[in-house]
């Protein structure tokens, strides 16, 4: 099933509590921190190059993006140059396509900024996302960073 008109939107005063409302499914929680949380990590973590958006269907907003964008190599601690650092579909809008088109439009974003790799992470564990990154087509890096199991996505030209 897609889900038509998901777009991406900046995270504005008149939007962010919306935004923050955003919740998993309880089971998802451990997996994916919450927006408020996540705003609060880019806020502490400047040198990994915070670029977040909100997710949008129609006018509604159903989910919330965060990545290290464009990231230096002599940054320590931070993967990149690209890493997928969050990815939040709130359970209200889940199994709909949402995550997928998000990807998508993430990965054409980082391809048009001349990016040739995505990079994310996820916290193994029943329920884990795994399969939603393997369909897209992520592979494990080998790398283990804070016990979550790293991947990479080779994005090709299009």
């Amino acid at each position: 099933m897609t889900s038509p008109g998901v777009h991406l939107r900046e995270i504005t005063d008149d939007n962010r509590d919306a935004v923050c409302a955003l919740r998993v499914r309880p089971d998802q929680k451990r997996f994916v921190a919450s927006v408020a949380s996540s705003l609060d990590d880019a806020a502490d973590e400047p040198e990994a190059n915070p670029w977040y958006r909100a997710v949008y269907s129609g006018d509604e907003p159903v989910g919330f993006v965060m990545l290290s964008w464009n990231v230096p190599p002599d940054r320590p601690g931070v993967i990149g140059p690209y890493f997928l650092w969050r990815l939040l579909i709130d359970k209200r809008h889940q199994r709909r396509g949402v995550g997928q088109e998000v990807l998508t439009q993430i990965t054409d974003l980082v391809r048009a900024d001349g990016g040739t790799e995505l990079f994310t992470s996820y916290e193994p564990g029943d329920g884990e996302p795994w399969p939603f990154y393997q369909q897209f087509g992520f592979q494990p890096t080998g790398e283990i960073d804070d016990g979550e199991i790293v991947l990479r996505l080779t994005l090709s030209g299009r």
